[in-house]
């Protein structure tokens, strides 16, 4: 058995100019339509499983609360989370870089990160163990979100368990569903951890809502989100456009820390695990793919207020 497993962005290009503006993908989920509700994922705290982060990029300051190294880079130093890859560095600016006028702008701009680092060197490489030592860890420090933009080939039991034993504890699990797509609806493509039941599966397309040719498809996929020319932060106050089901799944992260900020307002209790994933997916539009390419559809954050407002149209017209 492979017990290796791995970052999965499918392609990179750095970007020259500093940016100024709202990414693509943002706007695409409707993140700004929730910002002016007053929601930004402010006391949410996502782990993020990854090749550790920049923590001193200036779109990152005040965002990163700790972390933890269960790596061997740096002989293993549990407190040294560098990230020699940028990997880890660029799905965190997508969650929630700082809404400061300069570089770019996360989903939830106020979530609070743990950087958790799981994946090591240049290549972005780890092992399953590392993975579940990660969780375990995330697990201990009561996070709300695990976000893992990464995969391998293979069904490990030990990383199935904590998983389930995450979900348990309340915490939503979301994983990039693989780059190993063939554009073939109708045969199955796996990776791991995304290929369990109990985690959140993200699938990928682009800008114009096309699904991405590398995406995997299979009936574990729960939603998809924008995957392709995903600009964001990398180590050394840089930034580059990513593509690859890496980059979809840090979207459904930070939507999840506005969604539960949302809805517990909404309810005045905390939601469970169960509860917060059907709020997800009522935040679904359908693309007209098939199941197994995009689950329950693109992650669309006002759909709910969309639906409402017609619902309220369509009374007020049949009143007079």
């Amino acid at each position: 058995m492979d017990h290796s497993i791995r970052v999965i962005p499918h392609k990179k290009e750095f970007v020259m100019e500093v940016p100024t503006e709202i990414p693509q993908g943002v706007e695409l989920v409707q993140a700004p339509s929730i910002w002016k509700t007053g929601v930004k994922g402010k006391d949410v705290v996502i782990a993020v499983l990854d090749t550790g982060c920049d923590q001193e990029h200036p779109d990152l300051k005040g965002r990163i609360i700790g972390g933890r190294n269960f790596t061997t880079d740096d002989d293993g130093d549990p407190e040294n989370v560098t990230d020699y890859n940028g990997h880890g560095t660029h799905v965190s600016g997508t969650m929630a870089a700082n809404e400061n006028s300069l570089g770019v702008i996360g989903v939830a701009p106020e979530a609070s990160l743990l950087i958790v680092k799981v994946l090591s060197g240049e290549r972005g490489s780890g092992q399953y163990d590392w993975i579940v030592s990660g969780i375990q860890y995330a697990i201990d420090q009561k996070v709300d979100i695990i976000s893992m933009s990464l995969g391998g080939p293979n069904d490990y039991k030990p990383l199935h368990d904590v998983i389930k034993k995450a979900v348990d504890a309340n915490i939503l699990v979301v994983c990039a569903a693989g780059n190993e797509g063939d554009e073939d609806h109708s045969t199955e493509e796996f990776s791991y951890p995304a290929g369990y039941n109990e985690v959140i599966s993200v699938g990928a397309i682009d800008f114009e809502r096309r699904s991405s040719y590398f995406t995997n498809s299979n009936n574990e996929v729960d939603l998809v989100a924008p995957g392709e020319d995903i600009i964001s932060t990398v180590p050394g106050e840089k930034y580059a456009k990513y593509s690859g089901t890496s980059m979809s799944a840090p979207h459904v992260s930070g939507a999840l820390a506005l969604i539960k900020n949302l809805e517990e307002s909404n309810f005045e209790r905390i939601l469970t695990e169960p509860e917060l994933y059907a709020q997800l997916i009522r935040r679904t539009i359908p693309l007209s793919y098939q199941k197994t390419l995009e689950g329950n559809g693109m992650l669309y954050l006002t759909t709910p207020d969309l639906l409402k407002k017609h619902l309220e149209e369509s009374q007020f017209s049949i009143s007079v």
